[in-house]
């Protein structure tokens, strides 16, 4: 088997995107997938740094939605389309989240984490002032903390999506170092039943980097409990979609995984690997 379902991509109703939509599903069909789920950016509250637009992240879920159906229509019958969304979290803003979610109809919702103390570890400036480990064991505080408050979602996007942006040769991150934490995350997730986005943008660059979360986390969750996993490229534009997805399948198998999920309405599917 192989994974014909890439279950995170992002197109122009992303503020971190230009991709137009139709691209998407036609460089999707290209690849031989079966299904896809668009999975639009909803950061509420994100900061105003580095010339970004104002309010760079604010999802127009009507005119998503709209672009969404006409697509689906079309392309009936040649792919499964869904309709999911992305949802930043911050503490402060978990019921204006939950109220978004409550109200989109969505089929598939990924809560993340991509801000700790109002920065992103994508921006250089957000390591400065402590140390590399001190800040993973920030992020990964608060991820504890906002899905507890926030709960209207399936998987948890990239568990360690820090690690991507460390500082170039940094040894700080692996599982072993913060295995008390994560092991926490990840207990909360099964307990509530609750998955995990294993997430191949990293791939996209470099076949030989890991995905997130890295085959460590991924094998802990298996072996804690954890059954529901999304397989997702996170892409932003029509060639990186689907990257890796070979060497997905054969980590996820590694791990100990035999199937992989997609979603309708908010309810998982499991599919062999």
């Amino acid at each position: 088997m192989s994974i014909t379902a890439d279950y995170h991509m992002h197109t122009h109703h992303s503020g971190d995107s230009t991709a137009p939509m139709e691209d998407m599903i036609k460089s999707s069909l290209d690849k031989g997938l079966k299904e896809i789920c668009f999975t639009e950016h909803q950061d509420a509250d994100f900061p105003d740094w580095y010339n970004l637009p104002e309010f760079p992240f604010i999802l127009d879920t009507n005119a998503y939605r709209e672009e969404f159906l006409h697509y689906k229509e079309l392309y009936a019958g040649r792919i499964d389309m869904k309709f999911g969304v992305e949802v930043g979290m911050q503490t402060h803003i978990a019921a204006e989240n939950t109220e978004f979610v409550q109200k989109g109809d969505y089929d598939f919702v990924i809560a993340s984490i991509h801000l700790v103390n109002r920065k992103d570890p994508f921006y250089p400036d957000f390591w400065e002032g402590d140390t590399v480990e001190n800040i993973y064991r920030q992020c990964f505080d608060s991820t504890l903390e906002n899905i507890k408050l926030f709960t209207d979602f399936d998987v948890l996007g990239h568990i360690d999506y820090v690690s991507r942006y460390a500082p170039k040769g940094d040894t700080t991150y692996c599982y072993s170092r913060f295995a008390d934490q994560i092991d926490e995350i990840l207990s909360y997730l099964i307990k509530n039943d609750k998955g995990l986005d294993f997430n191949s943008k990293l791939l996209g660059n470099d076949i030989s980097l890991l995905p997130n979360p890295v085959p460590d986390v991924l094998k802990r969750y298996k072996e804690l409990g954890g059954k529901i996993i999304t397989v997702g490229s996170d892409a932003h534009t029509p060639e990186k979609i689907a990257c890796g997805f070979e060497k997905m399948r054969d980590i996820a198998l590694t791990c100990g995984f035999k199937e992989y999920y997609t979603f309708e309405k908010r309810t998982p599917i499991a599919h062999t690997l």
